[in-house]
């Protein structure tokens, strides 16, 4: 059996599977806004798990984290949405404390490994999945191996700049992350109309028709497309999952982004790549944190 860490700003799971992908138990709770009361909620929910299945039973740890991080070296370096999470050296704070083998991935990374062996990702040898979430990042499976680049930055499609303008997102104005993301979405549609709703709301808008929220997913919807495009023609895969958000509303995205993908990407490289939601929806997150540790041990 393996341990999965899935640590996101505002809640927290650390759940045990198996290496079928299977989770077995979990338990969720707020991420304290404390690293110190962050890190015992952690271990004392690790600790809870080890005594109850068996540390002899217990393979690996696996940690899935926004970035930047630096998975080489286990730090967790200052994401976004864990202000107080700088240069901390999570996987040896694990490792000392339960001396059980832990590893640690970016969440698109995790993501891409859990769709691959579990989900909708499986049998693909070049692999792309986009989380489209709460921020957006690409985890990429090439060539049959998880692609981490040089200090393991590979990835960051929602930094690239795709328009002159747009909402302020991932530090630069006009970047893909600000129009494909939970957050950039409710932005956007600020930008426009002077009102803050979620991306959940703008969604339920577009799907009764209405005209502020429909121009808004359409906006978004093409730019997931120019996005995609890149990465189509760049990476040639045969496969892009896309997460979140998109996979909630596959309906209100897909006719516009493959319109985008249609126009804008080689054709041959088009015809060859299957654009798919996740294959885990609500279980990804935990699938992905017990598969970081699943990786590091075939």
């Amino acid at each position: 059996m393996f341990i999965g860490v899935d640590i996101g700003g505002t809640k927290t799971s650390v759940s045990v599977g198996n290496d079928s992908g299977t989770i077995i138990e979990k338990s969720v709770f707020g991420t304290d806004p404390s690293l110190q009361h962050a890190l015992q909620n952690i271990c004392e929910s690790i600790e809870h798990l080890v005594l109850k299945y068996g540390k002899e039973f217990i393979r690996g740890i696996g940690i899935a984290c926004g970035g930047p991080l630096d998975a080489r070296n286990g730090i967790v370096l200052s994401p976004p949405n864990l202000p107080s999470w700088s240069n901390v050296r999570i996987v040896d704070i694990l490792q000392k404390r339960f001396d059980i083998p832990t590893f640690i991935e970016n969440d698109a990374n995790a993501c891409v490994l859990a769709e691959w062996y579990y989900g909708n990702g499986k049998g693909c040898n070049n692999l792309i999945f986009l989380t489209f979430g709460t921020g957006l990042g690409a985890g990429m499976i090439l060539n049959g191996e998880l692609y981490q680049g040089t200090i393991g930055l590979s990835g960051e499609i929602g930094h690239v700049r795709i328009a002159e303008d747009g909402p302020d997102s991932y530090g630069k104005r006009g970047s893909l992350e600000g129009y494909c993301s939970g957050g950039g979405i409710s932005l956007l549609y600020r930008q426009h109309f002077g009102e803050t709703l979620t991306t959940e709301q703008i969604c339920k808008l577009a799907r009764r028709g209405e005209g502020a929220a429909l121009k808004i997913v359409k906006d978004s919807a093409a730019m997931l497309g120019r996005g995609v495009s890149i990465l189509i023609d760049l990476i040639n895969p045969e496969k892009i999952i896309i997460g979140s958000v998109y996979t909630k509303n596959e309906d209100l995205f897909r006719e516009e982004m493959m319109a985008v993908v249609t126009r804008e990407s080689l054709r041959q490289s088009a015809a060859c790549c299957e654009i798919v939601i996740s294959g885990l929806a609500d279980s990804l997150g935990d699938v992905a944190a017990v598969s970081v540790a699943v990786n590091k041990s075939r």
